[in-house]
């Protein structure tokens, strides 16, 4: 330990061990001093005596090979007392070291919080302004592989100034340049920063340029690029300046460090981005793309996949994001103008979870067409294909055999929630039998219970997922979705989409309703990893 003030005391020993961690103090070394504070610059400790500056330093604290050397300290070679004195440039430079480690971490903490790309783009904005001394800026996320996503991100930008700067050609801007590689470069170098100190007295400025700078009232710019040799080239950030001008050395330096920790957080992201994606896209492929156009019968359908499963808010084929888990449901003609309805949840999650759903929707749909007329039968199959294929794995369902015409559904569930009548007159949920879940016991069986709707009635067939999404227990939620569906407005229960989603919007928390924040797993709460399937049918 060094003989220092208490308020500026350094260990050493912590201080390299930074060092080496980090690997970034020896190039902050070589941008010179970084400024001291007033509690810094007053010097009062004592002299040191004994210390021979000829000694050579220990092995673990030498330069690494190739690095950069610091300046010459101001005033030629320091003597051993006045290196060590509470006076001396090194204390401030080790004091400053340690500032800019420290200011970098508290950065980069705050950026590894992020869990989106969006949000850690605007974090990296955010951080980037307040090291380069800039108010506003904007983040361009464009993959040089061209798999995308991309997206534009501004800070102190409305998204209609965002639009104004696009209109600029991109081949004149800095961000274009650094995307599309217009600066000639070494093979295998990546892009470097781009700064214009001055817009306004730029000659070879693109008259546009000029005319979009002068209308958002910026006078300079400073680019960087969002590049790593293990990355490659993912975006990149400008800063704008109200005034002329440019960061100093050191903040171009500080900035170039916590780029290259943001775009590496970046690509951590992107692969979950696009792999969440490619999972969404196969779970949509094992749900029906459209629903049957049965006489008799309208039938609308609700799907929203989980936070953990992948799901993506507000898309889908039916009003809603593809379920990434193991929930499911199909809607299928069957011989005679029957109409098979089934909902169903398979346990866990991921993608033995999708490959499951798949397998057992496809089994249904099989049983269905040979025997849909008697639900206990089709299930009784599905779970002996589930026992032998899938030993380790439980799933609930429930299956619905309806004839429109006459108004008539012949029902069984394995271990399912009841459906929910809706009419005009009554809201009640289907007294059905209770049962185990498929997979459960070593041979399943319930009886199948008869219900005739009304004309103009409901029927609604959902998942587990709607009533954890509610944060309740379960007595709860049951009472929640049975006040939802009996305060459907008259004016919509005539569409059964409209039913679908007036119970929805009613039966779910703000921050867990499908296609708002909270779906993506930004805004935390109890069931918010649960897909929700709502199937209604509405009988004329």
């Amino acid at each position: 330990m060094l003989d220092m003030p208490l308020h500026v005391r350094v260990d050493v020993g912590l201080w390299i061990a930074a060092q080496n961690d980090l690997g970034v103090c020896d190039a902050i070394a070589a941008n010179g001093l970084v400024g001291k504070t007033s509690a810094m610059s007053t010097p009062h400790a004592p002299k040191v005596a004994g210390i021979d500056s000829a000694v050579p330093a220990p092995p673990h604290t030498t330069e690494p090979v190739g690095a950069p050397l610091p300046p010459p300290l101001p005033g030629g070679p320091p003597s051993a007392a006045g290196t060590l004195s509470g006076d001396g440039p090194l204390q401030d430079r080790l004091a400053g070291w340690v500032s800019d480690l420290t200011l970098l971490h508290d950065l980069t903490e705050a950026l590894i919080r992020t869990a989106s790309l969006d949000d850690a783009l605007r974090e990296l904005l955010r951080a980037g302004a307040s090291l380069v001394g800039a108010r506003r800026g904007m983040a361009v996320l464009e993959p040089a592989d061209g798999l995308g996503p991309a997206s534009t991100i501004g800070l102190g930008l409305a998204h209609a100034d965002l639009g104004t700067i696009e209109t600029v050609p991109r081949d004149v801007t800095s961000y274009g340049r650094i995307l599309d590689g217009l600066d000639p470069l070494p093979e295998g170098t990546l892009p470097r920063p781009i700064a214009v100190p001055d817009l306004r007295s730029a000659r070879d400025l693109d008259p546009r340029h000029r005319e979009v700078a002068a209308r958002l009232g910026y006078a300079a710019s400073y680019a960087l690029p969002l590049a790593t040799q293990d990355t490659g080239t993912l975006g990149a950030a400008v800063w704008l300046y109200d005034e002329p001008a440019e960061p100093a050395e050191r903040q171009r330096h500080l900035v170039g460090l916590y780029g290259g920790l943001a775009t590496a957080h970046l690509g951590r992201l992107l692969e979950v981005e696009r792999a969440r994606a490619h999972s969404t896209a196969l779970a949509e492929e094992l749900l029906p793309h459209r629903l049957p156009r049965v006489p008799g019968v309208q039938l609308a359908v609700r799907h929203h996949g989980g936070a953990r499963n992948g799901g993506t808010p507000g898309g889908g084929t039916h009003g809603g994001g593809a379920p990434g888990g193991g929930d499911w449901f199909d809607a299928l003609p069957l011989p005679e103008g029957g109409l098979g309805l089934a909902v169903g949840s398979v346990s866990g999650g991921g993608p033995g979870a999708l490959a499951a759903k798949g397998r057992l929707r496809a089994s249904l749909r099989a049983y269905a067409v040979m025997e849909g007329e008697d639900p206990v039968a089709v299930l009784s199959d599905l779970e002996l294909l589930l026992r032998l294929t899938e030993p380790a794995r439980s799933a609930t369902a429930l299956f619905a055999y309806c004839e429109p015409r006459a108004r008539r559904i012949l029902l069984a569930g394995a271990g399912h929630a009841p459906p929910l009548l809706v009419g005009a007159h009554r809201t009640e949920f289907v007294e059905t039998s209770l049962s185990a879940p498929l997979g459960m016991l070593a041979c399943w069986e319930a009886p199948s219970v008869e219900l005739s709707p009304a004309p103009g009635e409901t029927v609604l067939l959902y998942t587990d997922g709607l009533l954890r999404r509610t944060g309740d227990d379960t007595d709860r939620a049951f009472a929640r979705l049975h006040a939802a569906a009996a305060s459907v407005p008259k004016a919509d229960r005539a569409d059964p989409g409209a039913v679908a989603d007036h119970v929805l919007r009613t039966v779910l928390p703000e921050g867990r309703r499908p296609g708002m924040e909270g779906m993506n797993g930004v805004v935390g709460g109890a069931g918010e990893d649960d897909d929700v399937v709502l199937l209604a049918a509405r009988f004329e």
